[in-house]
């Protein structure tokens, strides 16, 4: 019988290839994505199209509204940083972070996962090739771990704990991207953009296009979206 896992699914490539890799791992997936008031929904019909793609078992769209609170260039009326250096990339926490997002995702899966008497969460969280995202790095989350494992049903049972996977979480886009083909990734269905046409043309000129980009490149590849919306 298949282990089950929640997987938190955006829509873009590292959360896709980590959804392969649970698969691949043999569990049961059980996908979940938000619509939180990000400034576009391409990612949304990204990521029903790769949980498709995997035959998850059910793939759950939660509403929440962190465009109440705004702060990041992703949930309020600020610009998408573009054409910055690989030295502007690594340095400070980018616009582009989200307060708490990832927190907040978690509590989302780490109460699904109870319902569905699951032990398992798996994540595309990354800390080589972003800069200074708070809620990607290691130490957060063997914290959140530590803190799942004491406040839930099931912990205070003496049921089995609760385990959250990061298999990509020390390895560079290129590294991502050479998994997500040994796994079969279609990368074409996926979106990084965070500034995208509403038709999910990507901008490929914000952080997150130009580093899918160069780690396409040092696979020598180029990335299907160019393909796609550029030829």
């Amino acid at each position: 019988m298949s282990m089950k896992t929640v997987v938190l699914l955006s829509g873009g490539l590292d959360s896709s290839t980590a959804l392969a890799i649970a698969v691949n791992e043999g569990y049961e997936p059980y996908a979940l994505s938000f619509r939180y008031g990000q400034r576009h929904k391409v990612e949304l019909e990204a990521a029903k199209r790769i949980a498709k793609s995997f035959n998850t078992k059910e793939h759950i769209i939660v509403d929440i509204d962190l465009r109440q609170f705004g702060g990041s260039a992703l949930t309020d009326n600020i610009d998408v940083p573009k054409n910055r250096s690989e030295d502007q990339m690594g340095t400070g926490i980018p616009i582009t972070y989200v307060p708490a997002r990832n927190t907040i995702f978690l509590s989302y899966a780490l109460a699904w996962a109870e319902v569905l008497d699951c032990r398992h969460i798996h994540l595309g969280v990354n800390v080589l090739d972003y800069s200074g995202y708070p809620d990607c790095r290691p130490e957060y989350i063997e914290s959140f771990e530590k803190m799942a494992n004491l406040a839930t049903k099931a912990s205070v049972e003496g049921k089995e704990k609760l385990s959250i996977h990061t298999p990509l979480i020390n390895l560079t886009k290129a590294e991502i991207i050479q998994k997500g083909i040994q796994f079969n990734v279609d990368y074409s269905l996926t979106s990084s953009c965070y500034d995208p046409s509403s038709e999910g043309k990507p901008c490929f000129q914000c952080n997150s296009c130009q580093l899918r980009v160069k780690g396409f490149s040092e696979v020598g590849m180029d990335d299907p979206l160019i393909k796609k919306y550029k030829e």
